[in-house]
């Protein structure tokens, strides 16, 4: 991660992250869309995949989802069970790209694994911490069936749309990553550019 690039760009796609969680769940929370968190996760998902098929290091993805939380509590309310999710989905893609993605090679039907992995084993880790470690009240309350929901139901939504998500913005990335190889200074001033806008218009609209 010692090269500048290998961590603005995680920085730059994870303040984009965040500018939809500030943006886009501000509205569909407010509207009480169903399923709400599907949406942001399949977000969170593509820029993901594009972070990481523009640098497929380990420590990159659970960066993105960092900055991306940073962001939200920056600039939003701090609600913490959100900040979790959006960090545990960061770090279960990380865990499951570095082990998939290894060789750096993106095929698709890798990349469709990848997305079912992350999202069970996201949704199904952040269920279980809010519940049962940090015990958060409106989940104790429902307790067990709100769990099984939230894994099965949640889960299996999120993963549908990690399907076409995650292949496509790998591809995206890889592809990127191929142009920007060639001229790295202007990598590293197109991010840094990104960075510093993304997060004076979280100043604006937060």
């Amino acid at each position: 991660m010692s090269n500048p690039r290998n961590w603005l760009w995680p920085l730059a796609l994870g303040s984009l992250w965040g500018v939809m969680e500030l943006v886009g769940g501000t509205a569909i929370y407010k509207d009480n869309v169903p399923h709400a968190s599907i949406w942001l996760s399949g977000w969170a998902f593509f820029m993901l995949a594009i972070a990481r098929g523009l640098v497929n290091k380990p420590g990159s993805s659970s960066l993105a989802g960092a900055t991306a939380a940073i962001f939200k509590l920056v600039y939003a309310a701090p609600f913490y069970c959100h900040l979790l999710g959006i960090f545990l989905l960061g770090v279960i893609f990380d865990i499951t790209a570095t082990i998939m993605f290894k060789e750096g090679e993106f095929k698709t039907r890798r990349a469709m694994l990848a997305g079912i992995i992350t999202s069970y084993g996201s949704y199904a880790s952040f269920a279980l911490l809010i519940t049962y470690i940090v015990r958060y009240k409106y989940w104790i309350s429902e307790g067990l069936p709100k769990v099984l929901n939230h894994i099965l139901v949640g889960g299996s939504l999120a993963g549908i749309l990690s399907l076409v998500l995650v292949p496509l913005g790998l591809k995206l990335g890889a592809s990127g990553e191929s142009a920007f190889a060639v001229r790295p200074r202007r990598a590293v001033a197109w991010a840094t550019a990104a960075i510093v806008f993304l997060w004076m218009i979280g100043n604006f609209i937060g």
